[in-house]
């Protein structure tokens, strides 16, 4: 039998023990043995749980019983996370997170750690919630050159541009129904900034060149400025608007970065709405995939944390496939990129904007007090020196 420990005992700590007594039957025939929690880790004592027999308030209880072989690190945040996960891999145990903080911020060190230790580091729901994209790239796509990955890694975000698209409310109104509805945190920031999306891309992007990209080299920029207005627009033009995450690998170098892009309805990601994710890949002879589902959520986190658990069972100590390295991937400055912007200056600024910018292409919302227009291809450098002579109130990068 597989005894396992759960630190954190919270929405994802707490759903995960629901995943494994569920569907203790076929997860335990998927792992080739019975799968059992033995302790669940948290500073607080939980009365009347079903499971209130387990809790532990000492790591140390956890790391010193032989009988576990498995810890699921769901405490969130960089600390106490990593001395665990670090003190956990040490002493043999392979360890799974849903934890994007700790996996942005020491994932080639606990990897190196556990394989020194023969133990196993799996992250699969540290992105995408419950889409199987790490364990795809990983495994699935061994045989590509992955060149570009472009997702929308957030929900609430997701939820809050669906939401301005579908209703034509302002982003003031939208955030606030979403943190009624529990989709938004009292402080929004990390997501509404973009920051919560950088850190999965940037997993994603050490897998796909496997080599180390550190999210604080990452362009990230949030929703916080887009209008219902430039939803008006955008249905004109028969375009969505989506935080999306990107990295390319190119001819001019390795990029990655986090935006509000507007793409056509002709593209796979227009249709990802509301709190659903979805991961766009292009390998150089599969070409397109796609892979779309719940983003976060306790039961489908959960249920990819349950996944780790049963390769981790079943590999039993021997070595699962991750290239992911220590040394820096080196990132290319985005005002080197070549992309087309949609703009919002005011009329009287029409002349101005028609002398900067040549060739492009006027759009009519029916605001007479703006003049709205795409841009052609150009890279990011040259746009801002356009734009410093003209009254931008607003810019949108396009994509697709």
């Amino acid at each position: 039998m597989a005894k396992i420990a759960v630190l954190g005992y919270g929405t994802v700590g707490s759903g995960v023990v629901e995943v494994i007594e569920t569907n203790n039957a076929p997860i335990s025939v998927r792992a080739g043995e019975a799968v059992e929690v033995k302790y669940i880790l948290d500073l607080r004592d939980f009365p009347g749980d079903p499971y209130e027999s387990k809790v532990v308030h000492d790591i140390n209880i956890i790391l010193e019983d032989p009988e576990i072989s498995v810890i699921c690190e769901t405490m969130g945040g960089n600390e106490p996370a990593f001395t665990f996960s670090k003190k956990a891999l040490e002493a043999g145990k392979s360890v799974c997170t849903s934890n994007k903080e700790l996996v942005a911020n020491h994932g080639p060190e606990l990897l190196e750690i556990a394989k020194a230790n023969h133990a196993n580091y799996l992250f699969e729901a540290s992105v995408g919630g419950g889409i199987p994209i790490i364990r795809t790239i990983n495994e699935c796509l061994t045989a590509e050159k992955i060149d570009a990955i472009t997702g929308i890694l957030n929900g609430t975000t997701n939820y809050i541009l669906t939401k301005m698209d579908k209703e034509g409310a302002d982003f003031g109104s939208v955030l606030k129904k979403a943190q009624e509805l529990g989709y938004a945190e009292r402080n929004p920031e990390a997501d509404v900034e973009g920051y919560d999306a950088c850190r999965k891309i940037a997993i994603l992007s050490s897998l796909m060149s496997g080599k180390y990209v550190k999210f604080e080299n990452i362009y990230t920029e949030g929703i916080t400025k887009i209008t219902a207005r430039d939803f008006a627009y955008a249905k004109v033009m028969k375009q969505g608007i989506k935080l999306l995450a990107m990295s390319k690998d190119t001819e001019d170098g390795f990029f990655a970065m986090v935006a509000p892009f507007m793409i056509p309805d002709t593209h796979p990601l227009y249709t990802v709405n509301d709190v659903f994710n979805g991961v766009y890949v292009h390998g150089n002879m599969l070409d397109d995939s796609m892979y779309y589902g719940r983003g976060a959520g306790k039961l489908p986190t959960a249920s990819a944390v349950v996944g780790d658990v049963v390769d981790l069972v079943r590999a039993k100590g021997e070595p699962l496939p991750c290239i992911w390295s220590s040394e820096l991937q080196e990132l290319t400055d985005i005002a080197e990129t070549h992309k087309r912007f949609f703009v919002r200056v005011s009329v009287a600024d029409k002349a101005a904007a028609e002398k900067e910018f040549a060739n492009l292409e006027a759009v009519d919302a029916g605001f007479a007090d703006e003049f709205a227009f795409v841009t052609e291809v150009m890279t990011e450098k040259d746009f801002a020196a356009k734009a410093e002579k003209v009254n931008v109130l607003s810019r949108i990068r396009m994509e697709g």
